[in-house]
């Protein structure tokens, strides 16, 4: 009589093939930690995420700062998969802009992004994110004016 092999159940298959890398797995782990975070560590927390990055990308970031904060003070800011982001506080903290640095996926540009609360409607198709190479005195008018428009 020949013997029975053992199968892997779909789970155990999953696991073997480590379906997220570990990319995935901190961005995760960095989203649990926001839902749990105090709103007033916000800013802290975005600061520690520019800090991380390599020096092009914090420069990059600290500037992006800059210019959301001046456009529209009133924006939380805080962290949204462990990116720098930026909170409408009226709509229950909901992320309307972040910065999510190249090297987070280690492509040829950063972008400035905004969620679905962002209020960029504009007929029947519109940009959600936008690449940037240089932060040029355009660039930044641009994005100011991004930042205005999405909050409203």
């Amino acid at each position: 009589m020949p013997t029975k092999q053992a199968t892997k159940s779909k789970y155990q298959a999953r696991n073997d093939e480590k379906v997220f890398t570990e990319a995935e797995r901190a961005a995760v782990a960095a989203t649990a930690r926001e839902r749990k975070a105090d709103p007033a560590d916000g800013l802290n927390d975005l600061r520690a995420s520019l800090a991380k990055m390599p020096a092009d990308d914090r420069a990059m970031g600290e500037r992006i700062h800059e210019l959301v904060s001046a456009a529209v003070p009133e924006l939380a800011p805080k962290t949204y998969y462990g990116m720098p982001a930026y909170a409408q506080p009226g709509k229950d903290g909901k992320v309307i802009a972040f910065y999510k640095a190249k090297s987070k996926f280690r492509v040829r540009y950063s972008t400035i992004g905004f969620q679905p609360d962002a209020m960029l409607d504009d007929g029947e198709m519109w940009p959600t994110e936008f690449a940037i190479i240089e932060l040029t005195p355009t660039v930044e008018a641009r994005i100011s004016s991004l930042i205005r428009k999405a909050a409203g």
